[in-house]
């Protein structure tokens, strides 16, 4: 399999679309999606502002708002996986808007298939690269302008994973595990955390599913692909 690794800002310079695209947010935007998957939502709109966010709720009442950073009015929920776990989302939409991840996987909707992936739904994503014989994919890493190592480690090895290379996924959680974002989320800096929130989003396959987003209508939509009806979590893929 060729990959290329490239950031946000260089999306816009590719020469063409890319034809398979893997969007990576460990820290949180899509270990968040994944536990709003896992908590029963049935799928996930990914917002390219806070006020479209926002006027998706006025027409939605019913839909889940959720955000980067504190609580904010308008919004029910930040993205914080240790606070989203208890969530009963049954049957739920989500409207989600992030500094990274969303903006990563709308950067990309022209793609012929774009996956949103962290660490949690690392196998399943892998394995649905090797199941459409994916060859030329590209991975968006979403943080610090395609720098962030948690998400360029994340992407490195579920790239691996997809060529069917035996890998220790050791090092590479390692990395993630001390990458500033992790430190921030740790030490206080980012808000709306949970104490939880890294070791959450370092949890190898704790999800057997992927995460596919598609164009529907005007939004961008990503849903879960795989491994049957919503769970509560805890599963692992391998």
């Amino acid at each position: 399999m060729d990959a290329r690794f490239v950031g946000i800002p260089d999306v816009p310079a590719l020469a063409e679309a890319p034809s398979v695209a893997v969007v990576v947010d460990v820290m949180r935007a899509f270990t968040v999606a994944a536990w709003a998957f896992a908590r029963g939502a049935e799928k996930i709109v990914l917002a390219g502002s806070l006020d479209e966010a926002l006027a998706l709720k006025a027409r939605h009442p019913d839909w889940v708002t959720l955000k980067d950073g504190p609580p904010a009015p308008g919004f029910d929920a930040v993205n914080s996986p240790g606070l989203l776990r208890s969530a009963d989302l049954g049957g739920r939409t989500v409207v989600q808007k992030t500094t990274a991840g969303t903006v990563g996987a709308l950067a990309v909707r022209d793609a012929s298939l774009v996956l949103c992936a962290g660490f949690v739904v690392a196998e399943a994503t892998a394995r649905l690269l090797r199941a459409r014989g994916c060859e030329d994919v590209t991975f968006v890493v979403t943080g610090e302008d395609g720098r962030a190592d948690e998400d360029l480690a994340c992407a490195q090895y579920i790239a691996r994973r997809a060529a069917g290379a035996p890998t220790d996924a050791a090092d590479f959680l390692h990395r993630a595990a001390g990458s500033r974002a992790a430190t921030e989320l740790a030490t206080g800096v980012r808000q709306g955390a949970h104490p939880d929130d890294v070791a959450l989003c370092l949890e190898l396959d704790r999800f057997p599913f992927a995460m596919v987003a598609t164009p529907e209508d005007s939004l961008m939509i990503l849903r879960r692909w795989g491994a049957g009806p919503p769970t509560t979590g805890g599963g692992r893929a391998r």
